[in-house]
């Protein structure tokens, strides 16, 4: 791998290496044909656009960035990081309320938007005089209308600016320890931290991450994660763009196939809930078809002989599904949450590759990834190059906390030295997680330190290791588990608040009343009940009628402490 220095180096670097390759597949309208934009073109647009905005006096300044994820998305986050400022990526899904207050906090003095947001971020905007007068800048306008000015336009002033010979974006001094990105990020709950990145914390992810997993040649990968995210931008946009692959852009989540078709992407990036999606829309397609039985025995097979390593194979044996994905993929890659093992495995088992990575926001993001040719799917693999993981505080077990040191770990909290004392001790970055290696250093993930419930014994109980099983059971669509303490004997019972998957009850057993929901539910949890020891086992459980509120990568937001009074 060659090393990059920081986010230009990684641009021009890559413009040399790919040339006229497609860096980016887009679709100038919905449903359209992919366009193919070259590296050289993406360099160039850069090089424009940045021109353009040290021409506007933005240099040094905060620029906030909110939209659907485009190929002008990323031309703006790279022409702002590249020597004019900093940039601030805001998710599209905040409240007015919430890109207001983010724009105030970090200080942002223009802002590009999309189309869609345009309404969004002017009432954002308008809500407060500190931050009313920011310039405002709409990626999707052809022209100036008022205030707000024209995307297209500034690149071509922009390439105006370069012909007669301004220099002031391509020769600026990028200084690689300071920020160049701020994002936002409340994990799941609290309130919204300033996570400060550098170029070092960026391109040092990209370049250790790639020593791990390569993807070859010709290699494409479709972008379905909002790229405010680390997760999308980092370990597949900027890595992809590194190692030379196209990045084709995802028209949503409901297009997912027929893009994957189109752009005949042969890996795609994603959060559990995407892949468990997927992954239960071809148990449904088998079983419709009566091909079920069948495909578990292959699927056996295939895991029993390891017949799955041979891709050619396995694109024969289960060429429906191939063929219904695009008949391209060799590698999906899950992030952002944990996964329930048995979903790698079953995809493994259909022949497509699937490994899981580890991170966080503050390290940029990737700690710890499964290598493309050696990986275990019960782990998020093993420490990534040049990053130390430590597990600290262990128990009987060896689970304790997880912290690392290295060239990614974040600068810090923006404006906030309090709480970046709490996680950055002496360089190492305290994650909030519990984890264990094994006897080959394979990092695992027990469970969030701030979730775990502790019994009056000292028993740590960790809820996600009961919701993974929970949510095995066909009848259960959604569940947070937590413990609950009683009022009347002081001890502490494990409880779950369950959505049920109401569409498989209905098909299963038809329009239920709530007593025999309850039991059926019941039911579910006491099989689960029987595969853990006494201490572990649901007690309680309460149902909802409605999903849990998410995250925009389709994390569930757990409200409430680990433990908390029992309500019933």
């Amino acid at each position: 791998m060659r090393y990059i220095n920081d986010l230009r180096d990684m641009i021009y670097s890559s413009a040399e290496l790919f040339g006229k390759k497609p860096a980016f597949l887009v679709k100038d309208v919905p449903g359209g044909p992919y366009r193919a934009i070259s590296y050289i073109q993406l360099r160039n647009d850069i090089n424009a656009l940045g021109t353009k905005f040290i021409d506007m006096g933005l240099k040094g300044k905060k620029i906030a960035l909110i939209g659907e994820n485009s190929y002008k998305w990323v031309v703006t986050y790279l022409s702002v990081t590249n020597g004019t400022g900093v940039i601030v990526p805001l998710d599209k899904d905040l409240t007015e309320i919430e890109i207001g207050n983010l724009i105030k906090r970090s200080g942002a003095e223009a802002i590009v938007f999309s189309k869609k947001m345009k309404e969004k971020v002017m009432n954002a905007l308008n809500s407060s005089e500190d931050i009313s007068a920011a310039m405002k800048i709409n990626i999707d306008a052809d022209n100036d209308e008022d205030d707000i000015m024209s995307w297209e336009k500034l690149l071509a002033e922009g390439n105006l600016l370069l012909e007669s010979g301004s220099r002031d974006f391509i020769d600026a001094v990028i200084d690689r320890e300071a920020m160049c990105s701020l994002l936002f990020t409340s994990g799941t709950t609290g309130m919204a931290k300033g996570v400060m990145l550098s170029h070092k914390n960026l391109s040092a992810n990209v370049y250790n991450m790639s020593k791990y997993v390569k993807i070859r040649e010709p290699g494409g990968g479709l972008s379905v994660l909002p790229m405010h995210h680390t997760y999308e931008l980092t370990c597949h946009v900027f890595t992809g763009l590194y190692q030379g692959m196209y990045i084709a852009i995802c028209e949503g989540l409901r297009y997912i196939q027929q893009n994957l078709k189109e752009s005949k992407a042969t890996v795609m990036l994603g959060v559990p809930a995407v892949f468990e999606t997927m992954h239960k829309k071809v148990w449904k397609q088998a079983e419709a078809s009566g091909a079920a039985g069948k495909m578990k025995k292959m699927m056996m097979l295939a895991q029993k002989t390891r017949l799955f390593n041979n891709q050619k194979v396995m694109r024969k044996i289960f060429s429906q599904i191939h063929m219904s994905l695009g008949n391209n993929l060799e590698l999906f890659i899950s992030g952002g949450a944990a996964i329930n093992p048995q979903v790698i495995r079953d995809y493994e088992a259909l022949g497509l590759p699937m490994i899981q990575g580890y991170g966080m926001t503050e390290n940029a993001p990737i700690i710890a990834v499964n290598r493309d040719c050696y990986s275990k799917a019960d782990s998020v693999g093993k420490p990534m190059p040049g990053t130390e993981v430590k597990i600290i505080n262990k128990d009987a077990d060896g689970v304790g906390e997880i912290i690392c040191k290295g060239p990614s770990v974040m600068i810090g909290y923006y404006s906030d030295p309090e709480a970046t004392e709490e996680v950055l001790k002496d360089g190492w970055l305290h994650t909030g997680d519990y984890g264990r290696f094994d006897d080959e250093g394979f990092l695992y993930i027990c469970g969030r330190k701030k979730n775990v419930i502790v019994t009056k014994n000292g028993k740590n109980i960790f809820p996600e290791e009961i919701e993974y099983l929970l949510l095995e059971q066909p009848f259960i669509e959604e569940v947070v588990v937590y413990g609950t303490l009683d009022k009347k004997n002081g001890d502490i019972a494990v409880k779950a608040e369950i959505f049920p998957n109401f569409e498989n009850i209905k098909e299963k057993m038809g329009v239920l009343s709530d007593g025999a929901l309850s039991d059926v539910i019941k039911n579910s949890i006491e099989e689960i009940n029987d595969k853990m020891p006494a201490y572990k086992r649901v007690k309680r459980f309460k149902l909802r009628n409605e999903e849990f509120e998410k995250t925009s990568t389709r994390k569930i937001r757990r409200t409430g402490a680990a433990i908390r009074e029992d309500e019933d």
